[in-house]
């Protein structure tokens, strides 16, 4: 059973959902399960914060943060895993079931790093752009004839998996995972040198951008790790010496 301390370093993170009562319906499941934390972030105007499908967690709704973009949403988060349900759809990331997923999100949080869980649109799920801010990914064993899940179904599944999960297998002293504040600092050096250097071509920044960044996710890298790659491509960036 995870502590107080540790489901306050889980976030539930919410993007483009459209329905309020599902956002409700989330909330009500954090709060029966403990996790207090919840992040909305929303392209569009819905008024949820007073959805009458969150029982018992009006506070939650209430408090809730409203972010603009995936990134805002994440900025203190060293971890961060995406909900799918894959179906035909090709990945990148590693994909984890919902029981293994789990136990490697409640050793981070017995580790001391925060954790956000992030959840789709009810008709698309995540995109390949919100897909590229994660670490990995985690799936439900649906069947196959009906893999999606209601929004609010598909958070308490997790977040009940979760409260089961232990993190007795952390290792102490172990090196703080490098925050999404960090990797943004990382990305934007390594983009820096890909234009210097003339790799990215016209056209193709916004594609390149996308795989910089899971490139960047899939590497786990410490603070202090990416805080070296990040000093080496910002200097590689230096107009260079001519040659003699």
């Amino acid at each position: 059973m995870l502590t107080k301390g540790e489901l306050d370093r889980v976030t539930v993170v919410l993007v483009a959902a459209r329905n309020p009562l599902n956002i409700g319906a989330a909330a009500r499941a954090m709060s029966n399960f403990g996790f207090l934390r919840l992040c909305v972030v929303n392209r569009y105007e819905v008024a949820f914060r007073e959805a009458r499908s969150a029982v018992g967690a009006p506070e939650l709704l209430q408090n809730a943060e409203e972010c603009a973009s995936v990134a805002e949403a994440i900025g203190d988060c060293s971890l961060v895993v995406g909900t799918t349900a894959v179906g035909s759809r090709q990945v990148e990331h590693p994909v984890h079931r919902l029981e293994a997923g789990a136990q490697l999100i409640s050793e981070h949080a017995a580790g001391g790093g925060r954790t956000a869980l992030l959840f789709g649109s009810e008709k698309r799920g995540l995109s390949n752009d919100d897909l590229s801010y994660c670490q990995w990914l985690m799936r439900i064993p649906t069947r196959a004839e009906h893999i999606s899940m209601n929004l609010g179904q598909a958070v308490a599944v997790c977040l009940y998996e979760l409260i089961r999960s232990e993190g007795s297998s952390v290792v102490a002293g172990a090196l703080a995972q490098a925050t999404t504040v960090e990797l943004e600092r990382l990305e934007g050096a390594l983009l820096g040198a890909l234009h210097a250097s003339g790799y990215i071509k016209p056209g193709t920044e916004a594609a390149t951008e996308e795989k910089a960044r899971r490139l960047i996710r899939r590497m786990q890298l410490d603070s202090a790790d990416a805080e070296i790659w990040t000093g080496m491509l910002a200097k590689m960036q230096l107009k260079p010496r001519r040659k003699s």
